[in-house]
């Protein structure tokens, strides 16, 4: 199976960071490894302080994990010292993985300055002519020159999130240009938190509602039905509060369904029953579509 290996920071929050990348990875059927340069001791009020592990330290993680197991995607993310920034680039140089992301951190959630204008300017010179595309937010876009730059908006851990999908489509043999449009569709948005009223009411209700009984219904219309509005008053709610409409939504849950019931003893025909497909070829066709792997090799993979 092919590998992710993340080489950035802790977040002991788990919004960003290696938590959120093992846990972003995972969640989309990926295999990821782990290294850590940074510890960040914060809560939800900020960054409190920092430990950077010793640049030394940091190459030796890399060695050890890539002398073994061989990583697919090297995804850098939190880098705060040109020491870490030297070894990040001769592990690079000396492993050659198939694709290299960075998203670059420059800032924290609260504005705390990460790193300084030094630093870029020597990412800007060693690291980034070995990446294949850099993710950034949209703050950060035009700080630093790429031939690939993808923009993520400004939510905490959503540029994180979005270039932990794409390593992972790309460990499925995808084009990045797909794999980017892929990860769009189907990663997990944050719900806005100064959204109020009647449309995050309705959103958690159809959230609910659609784990509920996604076994009963894959339309729209079916959860419009049940919640008494329109299904286009729905997509202006979910568009809104999550940036989603209704139906990547509820293909998500979907989706997820499936690779939980591909994990029991259940063949697929029987799945694909449960859960309503019209057959089991409706169901691993959609099932490929957003994976780019059939259920039966999910299942070999897993």
């Amino acid at each position: 199976m092919k590998t992710i290996l993340t080489i950035t920071g802790s977040d002991s929050t788990g919004g960003a960071g290696i938590q959120a990348d093992i846990k972003t990875i995972t969640s989309l059927g990926g295999k990821a490894l782990s290294v850590v340069t940074t510890l960040t001791m914060q809560n939800t009020l900020g960054i409190q302080d920092f430990y950077d592990i010793p640049a030394e330290i940091v190459e030796r993680q890399i060695d050890a994990v890539a002398e073994d197991i061989t990583p697919y995607v090297f995804k850098v993310g939190l880098v705060r010292n040109i020491y870490t920034l030297e070894a990040i680039v001769r592990c690079i140089s000396r492993y050659k993985p198939r694709w290299v992301l960075f998203s670059p951190v420059v800032y924290s959630s609260r504005d705390e300055v990460l790193i300084n204008d030094e630093l870029i300017d020597r990412i800007q010179k060693t690291l980034i002519p070995l990446c294949d595309a850099l993710v950034v937010r949209e703050r950060d876009h035009g700080r630093f020159d790429a031939e690939k730059v993808i923009v993520a908006d400004d939510s905490h851990g959503r540029c994180n999130e979005l270039c932990s999908a794409i390593a992972t489509l790309l460990c499925q043999d995808m084009s990045l240009d797909d794999a980017e449009k892929k990860a769009n569709y189907m990663m997990p948005t944050e719900v806005n938190p100064e959204m109020s009223g009647r449309c995050i009411a309705l959103y958690n209700s159809f959230v609910k509602m659609q784990e509920d009984e996604c076994m009963n219904s894959h339309d729209v219309n079916y959860y419009a039905s049940r919640l008494n509005v329109s299904p286009r008053y729905l997509s202006q709610v979910t568009r809104r509060v999550a940036s989603q409409s209704p139906k990547s939504i509820i293909d998500t849950t979907l989706l997820n369904k499936i690779r939980d019931l591909l994990k029991t003893d259940k063949t697929i025909q029987e799945i694909a029953y449960q859960l309503e497909f019209s057959s089991q070829a409706h169901l691993s066709n959609f099932f490929k579509r957003f994976t780019g792997t059939s259920p039966s090799e999910y299942r070999k993979i897993k």
